[in-house]
This record gives structure tokens, sequence and C-alpha cells, in this order.
């Protein structure tokens, strides 16, 4: 929903829910229930379906109340992701360092970009996979056929159900159980030579079997 205020805020004219949906990677069901649950908060958003939506001039977010200590955590942890080697994450936190710089009071927002924190860039470096799909992958619960080089650059193809990304200082590692294996396995992302999502879901099984590893992991 702060997705639709902040689109909204910026649109020179009415906007669809189809246009909507497109931008912010939804279904137009899920537009129409947010319009509905913003306006019913009272947020001056004007329009219906079919006609398209407007934000009334003159409307704000009201400011973020951050500390000091909180704003240089954002700081740190925002700059740490570039250290995954995850281009989609990086891009990401560029957004949001963004956003919330917009909506902090003045006298806090300059900390965002503040040069007193120092991360450095060495860490994983980027893998050959497009790593948002590997996340949507987890998300909507979708198997992936990988083609993987294991320790001994042996090629080999497996179908797994990713679960999740554990990141290191010098790789990120995909958790998932491998139906080959019939258990679970962890794959170094850097060896992922191929990737393909499969339209083959594990729907409701994905939080068991998070659970199932997080006992039995050997990770930390």
């Amino acid at each position: 929903m702060f997705e639709v205020i902040q689109v909204l805020r910026g649109a020179r004219k009415p906007l669809t829910a189809q246009a909507l949906a497109e931008r912010l990677e939804v279904n137009k069901r899920t537009i129409y229930r947010d319009i509905a649950a913003l306006q019913a908060m009272r947020i001056p958003i004007e329009g219906e379906a079919g006609i398209g939506y407007v934000m009334r001039r003159g409307f704000d977010l009201p400011p973020l109340m951050f500390d000091a200590d909180e704003v240089e955590a954002i700081v740190v942890g925002l700059a740490l992701l570039r250290r995954t080697g995850d281009a989609g994450l990086q891009m990401a936190a560029a957004s949001v360092g963004t956003k919330i710089a917009e909506v902090l009071p003045q006298e806090s927002s300059h900390s965002i970009d503040s040069r007193t924190l120092q991360v450095s860039t060495w860490g994983a470096s980027v893998p050959g996979i497009d790593m948002k799909a590997v996340r949507r992958a987890i998300r909507e619960e979708r198997k992936l056929r990988l083609g993987y080089l294991d320790a001994g650059n042996q090629p080999t193809q497996r179908v797994v159900r990713p679960i999740a990304l554990v990141y290191y200082v010098e790789v990120a590692v995909l958790a998932a159980w491998c139906e080959l294996r019939d258990d679970f396995r962890h794959f170094r992302v850097d060896r992922i030579a191929s990737m393909k999502t499969l339209q083959e879901r594990f729907t409701g099984h994905g939080d068991g079997l998070r659970l199932l590893w997080e006992q039995t992991r050997p990770l930390d």
C-alpha cells in the first residue's frame, strides 16, 4: 500500500488498476483491495475501477521517526547488501534508501547518505543466474531445474524445491529439497551454470520444508 501511495503521488494523470498492477508486479485484485483499504483509512485517493485513480494534491505521508542509531543501522544494513553479489537486492537497497530519505524529517534525511559510516564492497561475486528469479521462486513455491557444477566441476541436472537463500561474505547458497537425492541440498549460486523456473509448484509445503531444514541444517 505504501508503494501504491508513492506511485500515485508521482503520477501526472489517472492510473488504472491494470497500470498500477503492472508497475508493482501484482494482480488487479490486489490493487482494488489495497485502494479500498487506503480509502477506508481516509487516504485521499479518488477514482474508480475502469477509469483510473489519482491522489488528491497536497497529501503527504507523515515523517518516519528514527533516532540516530536507527538511521545508522539502516545506512549500514543497506550498504552491506552490496556484498551479497545479488544485483536485484542492491538495486532495491538503493530504492529503499531514497524512499526513506524522502519521508524522514529534514534534519535526519541527510544521514541516509552519510559518509561517516563506510562498508567495504568486497564480498560475493556476481552470480551468472538471475537471483531475483530465485527469490521469486522461493516466494511462489515454484520448482527450479538447475544445471549445477559440483566441487569437482562435474555437471549434474537437478530439479529442486527452493526454500531459502543464505548469504555469506564470500558466496550465496541456495537451500533446497533435491528431488534427485530426496533430501536437502545446498547449492552455491556461483556453481549454478543454468536455471529454469518450472510451472510445477510445491504450494503449501515451503514452510514445513523450511522448519525441517532449520532443525537439521549444518550451515551455521
